[in-house]
């Protein structure tokens, strides 16, 4: 079975008849939220196909400019490209349509077998409470994928504490105490431009001793230097390690799609001053390059959790690769 009709088959609207409903809403987030990477990509696909009887060296050439445009990444998109020649040519294809299903297929398979269902929700600890550190630079998002994420795991029956550790940047620790007090969920927060580690320690403290389940720790956005941001980091995770056996047991970036590859570049730079466990990419709604998810799973190698794909609290959805391929290639189609 192609990934095309694989999609159809999970995700078509026969198959929505027969849904959770939990499961048919995630399944429309995905259609929205990437409606315009879906006209940037799967879209322009569809046309340059119409204005081709067979493939050529142009159309292989305008292919590799809709992968790029896409945030694909110029070195992913130039080995895909060269790897569907060499394909195309070994099977003897030539007919438009089945190139781009053969350029899909291989886009994808690298990230994760087709249709295999992978956990991206945060491992709880078997004992005491788990741990996530969160790290970002401002803007992109930070402060409201935590609170999406608090919200996300209150409503899954955890106790949830923050730790406002961004106490460098004006205005932080106000705006997650503002959220704190939407959610009803405890925070610890500790002064200005005081040292995060403390506030750090007194969050690991005061989890301990209430039986809190989930500890979501904010960090600075930006510091002066890496070797700045590794110090503050290391201080923090030692700090949290001491207090609580693992600790921090995730440690997720925040990625704003809209910024394409400059947000590959902030994962990398992050990736060499701290081990990250996985990726939030937020604002994907916002943006036509949804190619940045393959992009940053080429070159930095982690994955991503979580995808911002929209505004409202439920928006916040665990990476699913079939619904973000379907919502990328399909959900308008299936809507016709």
């Amino acid at each position: 079975m192609g990934l095309f009709s694989f999609l159809k088959s999970k995700f078509g609207k026969k198959k929505e008849e027969t849904a959770s409903s939990a499961e048919t809403n995630s399944v429309e987030a995905y259609k929205k939220g990437l409606e315009k990477s879906r006209k940037n990509f799967a879209s322009r696909l569809d046309e340059l196909s119409k204005r081709y009887d067979r493939v050529n060296g142009e159309y292989f050439e305008e292919l590799e400019e809709i992968l790029i445009e896409s945030d694909v990444g110029v070195e992913l998109s130039l080995k895909l490209i060269e790897n569907l020649l060499n394909e195309s040519e070994k099977q003897k294809v030539s007919e438009p349509k089945k190139i781009n299903e053969m350029l899909v297929d291989d886009m994808f398979v690298g990230y994760a077998t087709k249709g295999e269902s992978i956990e991206n929700e945060i491992r709880f600890a078997s004992e005491g409470p788990t741990v996530l550190l969160v790290c970002g630079v401002n803007g992109v998002g930070k402060t409201t994928s935590i609170a999406k994420l608090a919200y996300r795991y209150i409503h899954k029956g955890k106790k949830v504490l923050l730790v406002a550790g961004d106490t460098f940047r004006a205005g932080a620790v106000e705006q997650l105490q503002v959220w704190a007090d939407r959610l009803h969920c405890p925070i610890i927060v500790g002064k200005t431009g005081g040292d995060p580690a403390s506030v750090a320690f007194d969050g690991a403290k005061y989890a301990k001793e209430n039986g809190i389940d989930l500890v979501i720790v904010d960090t600075a956005g930006r510091l002066q230097t890496k070797a700045n941001l590794m110090q503050e980091l290391g201080k923090i995770n030692r700090v949290l390690g001491r207090e609580i056996e693992g600790a921090p047991h995730e440690s997720f970036l925040i990625v704003d799609a809209t910024t394409g590859q400059n947000g590959v570049l902030q994962a990398k730079a992050f990736k060499e001053v701290t081990e990250l466990t996985g990726i939030v990419i937020t604002k994907m709604d916002g943006t036509s390059k949804g190619g940045i998810i393959l992009s940053i799973r080429d070159e930095i190698g982690v994955p991503v959790r979580f995808i911002g794909l929209g505004e409202k609290m439920e928006d916040l959805q665990e990476f699913d690769l079939d619904k973000y391929l379907y919502g990328l290639l399909l959900g308008e189609k299936e809507d016709e």
